[in-house]
């Protein structure tokens, strides 16, 4: 049909055809959509993670059952769902190591007093399991005594060589200042590394992906609030670290990239890398707004 137009017109098609095919994400090439509902059962996810096969590993937090579900974003199909023999009493994040095994974090800690955090290592496929215990360095009291020091919360983590690395999540009262950690990924009780810190521009991390290379760090973040007491209002955003000294993600080169908002922004509590250019987020499911997963192109 194309051939039977006059030549300008069928030019100027071309042309389009070309721009528009340039301009799709990653995702439109490999026929994943830019946004998709998810499923039911996962209303409050928080943590995900990719899989080498395509698939995506994905969690609920707090106040939900202990299990772990297995989702296919090309065809939208809940593959399957696995309830673990362990406590989630508030999973915030996952992560993948190079052997398959999957790192939970029961860390969330939204009154800053818990001193029972725990990281647990699930290997799918032999269903072995085992835990990380540790504590924060620089925490002395449980909560401390003044709230612009509750920063011991984390719902952020990736894998990264042999070890873990997690990033705070201030309370917004605060001055949203990520905290970057350091764990062993091996079974043991530990205290952990605090590496770095940096001060964001008004945001709090919930949820972290490193891509497949290790060249690009991103954390997921929002804000939320009432303005006057009143008027409810939510931002959310992609931080995006590249050129960073080794292991000193938060050193890098910062990038960021703003989150839809209709017109609130929606809760984004995890994100995973799918391609080169293109991540995916997650968002938890609040009154009007549904659960779903998003794509995002990074900046180039």
């Amino acid at each position: 049909m194309l051939c039977s137009l006059p030549p300008l017109i069928r030019k100027i098609s071309l042309l389009i055809g070309v721009m528009l095919a340039n301009a799709w994400p990653t995702w439109a090439q490999k026929n994943l959509p830019n946004r998709q509902k998810l499923p039911t059962a996962l209303r409050e996810v928080s943590g995900m993670v990719r899989t080498p096969e395509g698939h995506l590993w994905l969690l609920n937090d707090s106040r939900n059952p202990p299990e772990l579900f297995r989702y296919d974003p090309r065809t939208r199909q809940l593959l399957e769902k696995r309830t673990l023999p362990v406590p989630n009493r508030d999973w915030e994040d996952l992560t993948l190591g190079p052997d398959g095994t999957l790192y939970i974090g029961d860390f969330g800690n939204n009154r800053n007093d818990r001193q029972d955090l725990c990281i647990f290592r699930y290997h799918p496929r032999t269903e072995a399991i085992d835990s990380i215990r540790f504590i924060y360095p620089d925490q002395r009291e449980f909560p401390p005594q003044r709230y612009a020091d509750w920063n011991f919360n984390c719902e952020a983590m990736v894998f990264w060589r042999d070890s873990l690395h997690l990033f705070s999540k201030s309370v917004f009262a605060s001055n949203c200042t990520v905290k970057h950690y350091v764990l062993p990924a091996r079974p043991g009780v530990y205290v952990a590394e605090l590496r770095d810190s940096l001060r964001l521009p008004k945001r709090v991390v919930t949820g972290a992906a490193l891509s497949d290379d290790g060249q690009t760090l991103a954390l997921v973040s929002y804000i939320g609030g009432r303005r006057l007491g009143i008027f409810p209002y939510a931002h959310a955003s992609v931080f995006f670290f590249r050129n960073f000294p080794e292991g000193y993600f938060l050193r890098g080169r910062m990038e960021s990239q703003r989150l839809p908002q209709f017109p609130l922004a929606r809760q984004y509590e995890s994100i995973a890398p799918w391609s080169q250019n293109c991540w995916l987020v997650a968002n938890e499911q609040r009154a009007w707004q549904k659960q779903r997963l998003r794509s995002v192109r990074a900046p180039k």
